[in-house]
């Protein structure tokens, strides 16, 4: 790439809400001096482009799509039918070197499918991992995966391990992150044969490896990195969105309730609004895709402007900090892992 800064491709299309929210957030993202490339059908992206003032003298890009995945479409179907889908030839421009990285907030079977076979994954990767950054009483956590693999083997869990220390380092600022490996209780017996495998395989590694953890720590913040497969991953993360949601409502419902409470509630605004911020799924935009050779955040198909800005400038943050090369040179200083493969482990 000749430009300095990097130059990231957004799917304009995807998402329950499509260009009104991702054309916004790419133009934010522009003002703050991120290269754009919006993908998606010309004619609607400009007439977005000219509802913003000064969208026009921006560093963003058009490149034409013919086509959309749908949300409910199957992945497998979308790559073979839509070679030419917003969310392919956003992952094509990065295969060109015409970009360095993707969002999406499209289907997201098809982003990871997309990922996984235009991008192409870093040697010794069999299955990359949707790692979610999320709030905690302390600093931020990593969770992985969240949704890309639902049947994992014990190496794939150690694999997102190495993935998530990875992360935590370059995207956090951790310099020593506490890996922990999700399971229904602390000692080292506990968990299905799984997560028991994946336990002795762990500690192998040269990772700050604490043992198993709990649910319940994953708010305490005296963890960095938690490691599950994509299906107990997935319905935490859905599961802790949904219960913000629901303390948020609940929370507004009583502080109006009576008169002194909505006093209270009058003293304590700030608090009130750094507590919403924190719990925002907004502030982290999305989930890096990790283990592929270029970057690709899916963010949730309801995202929002702010979230789709946030997604951007991740994205822009794992380009500038080569968080991709060190995850390779990570995984290639544990080559034991990336000799496995999906034969030899059945």
């Amino acid at each position: 790439m000749l430009e300095k800064a990097p130059r990231i491709a957004v799917d304009a299309m995807g998402g329950d809400i499509g260009p009104r929210v991702n054309v916004p957030a790419a133009v934010q993202a522009a003002r703050e001096g991120i290269n754009i490339t919006l993908v998606g059908d010309e004619e609607i992206l400009r007439g977005e482009l000219a509802r913003i003032d000064g969208a026009d003298a921006l560093p963003i890009d058009i490149r034409h799509a013919s086509q959309v995945v749908e949300m409910e479409e199957k992945p497998s179907d979308a790559l073979r039918r839509k070679k030419d889908s917003s969310i392919q030839v956003a992952c094509q421009l990065v295969k060109e070197g015409l970009a360095d990285g993707v969002v999406s907030a499209g289907n997201s079977g098809a982003s990871v499918a997309c990922g996984m076979f235009v991008l192409g994954r870093i040697k010794g990767v069999e299955r990359p991992a949707l790692a979610s950054i999320m709030p905690t009483e302390k600093e931020p956590i990593v969770l992985l995966d969240v949704g890309a693999n639902v049947d994992s083997k014990p190496f794939h869990l150690a694999q997102f391990g190495l993935m998530g220390d990875v992360l935590a380092r370059d995207v956090l600022g951790v310099d020593k992150p506490r890996v922990g490996l999700l399971s229904i209780g602390e000692e080292e017996g506990k968990g299905n044969s799984t997560v028991k495998e994946a336990f002795d395989l762990l500690k192998q590694t040269k990772l700050n490896f604490v043992g198993n953890v709990e649910g319940r720590d994953i708010f305490t913040g005296d963890l960095d990195v938690a490691v599950c497969d994509g299906f107990v991953g997935n319905i935490c993360l859905k599961l802790s969105e949904g219960l913000a949601r629901s303390f948020g409502r609940v929370l507004k419902r009583e502080l109006k309730r009576h008169m002194l409470s909505r006093m209270g509630a009058a003293l304590s605004m700030r608090s009130l609004k750094n507590f919403a911020q924190m719990m925002d799924y907004a502030e982290y935009g999305g989930a890096p895709l990790l283990g592929l050779k270029s970057i690709l955040i899916v963010c949730h198909g309801a995202s929002n402007i702010k979230a789709v800005t946030n997604a951007t400038r991740m994205a822009a943050t794992f380009v500038e900090r080569k968080a991709h090369e060190h995850l390779a040179a990570k995984l290639a200083a544990h080559s034991e892992l990336g000799q496995f493969s999906r034969h030899k482990a059945s």
